[in-house]
């Protein structure tokens, strides 16, 4: 009993670091090739999620409301970048939080404005009701394990569009040398609007699979929003495979850290107090991790563009 919980908090950790990456690529490719911080992301997130559950219940159908996550994002975000960020790339750190995050009340009274302050709920597709038998001795929740399966096959994708297409190349070169890259004719204001709504995308869709597992509610995206930021400084800024990597390092050690520590603790602690101190330092298990990985790797495990 005790290996079959194990192995199903591995996979609870795994779908975590899966939703974490497709919020840490985004936001990794936005301040990897255009030194842009963005607080706002995980307002593209919300928004994403609000979209699949307005959809979904407009239409009956789940796939839209995917669909719809994705393309209004991507739209969002592609608005943003025009009509604010491309005047802040010259400017201070400072004044591209300040401008960001301004941008999170403004979406996040839009959402109330348009849907009301009260959650939606979104319901799983019948198709992934219920479990499915793995390895012949755990049974698992059919939609986690599709979130797993979808979000590999978008790491895939996005390796394959960041390292194996044009213009893929052209991000890359526009991360390295932005002044180089728009010399030699390529616009890179266009590259700059498509990382933007690529990164939104991501986020959008992130913010639609978990909104079938929790609710969509106003202000759902700053929560994930820090452990995107935790997942980017641990990888790498900048590199998708750090991304990655460090989302299910994140992902795991979270939920591992909740499932076991207090139960850790109460060999060597009275159990009160060890479930108290072994919630409380699972809580914060990810940033002693980052704190650690920071010491030996000051720039994160990859930190390489790519």
């Amino acid at each position: 009993m005790g290996a079959i919980l194990f192995l199903e908090q591995c996979l609870n950790g795994l779908q975590l670091g899966i939703m974490l990456f497709l919020m840490a690529a985004g936001l990794t490719l936005i301040f990897g090739v255009m030194g842009l911080i963005n607080l706002a992301h995980g307002s593209l997130y919300m928004i994403g999620a609000f979209a699949c559950a307005a959809v979904a219940s407009w239409t009956g159908s789940f796939t839209l409301g995917l669909v719809a996550s994705v393309v209004v994002a991507a739209a969002a975000g592609a608005l943003i970048e025009i009509g604010v960020m491309r005047r802040l790339y010259q400017r201070e750190h400072l004044d591209q939080v300040l401008a960001t995050f301004a941008l999170i009340l403004i979406s996040s009274e839009a959402m109330r404005w348009l849907f009301g302050s009260y959650p939606l709920y979104l319901d799983v597709p019948e198709i992934f009701y219920g479990a499915i038998n793995l390895f012949g001795v755990l049974q698992y929740s059919r939609y986690r394990l599709f979130i797993i399966v979808l979000g590999l096959l978008t790491a895939v994708g996005i390796y394959l569009l960041i390292n194996k297409t044009r213009i893929g190349m052209r991000i890359r070169a526009g991360a390295a040398d932005r002044q180089m890259t728009a010399a030699l004719g390529i616009n890179i204001s266009l590259i700059f609007t498509l990382v933007f709504a690529l990164g939104a995308a991501l986020a959008g869709f992130a913010g639609a699979l978990v909104g079938s597992i929790q609710s969509v509610d106003i202000g759902m995206g700053e929560p994930v929003l820090i452990l995107a930021f935790v997942v980017v400084v641990i990888g790498g800024i900048g590199s998708i495979r750090g991304a990655l990597v460090g989302a299910i390092i994140v992902g795991m050690v979270d939920t591992l850290g909740r499932g076991y520590l207090p139960q850790l603790l109460q060999l060597i602690l009275d159990p009160v107090f060890a479930n108290t101190l072994g919630a409380a330092l699972a809580s914060i298990a990810i940033y002693l991790l980052m704190i650690i990985i920071l010491i030996f790797k000051p720039q994160g495990l990859f930190p390489a563009h790519g």
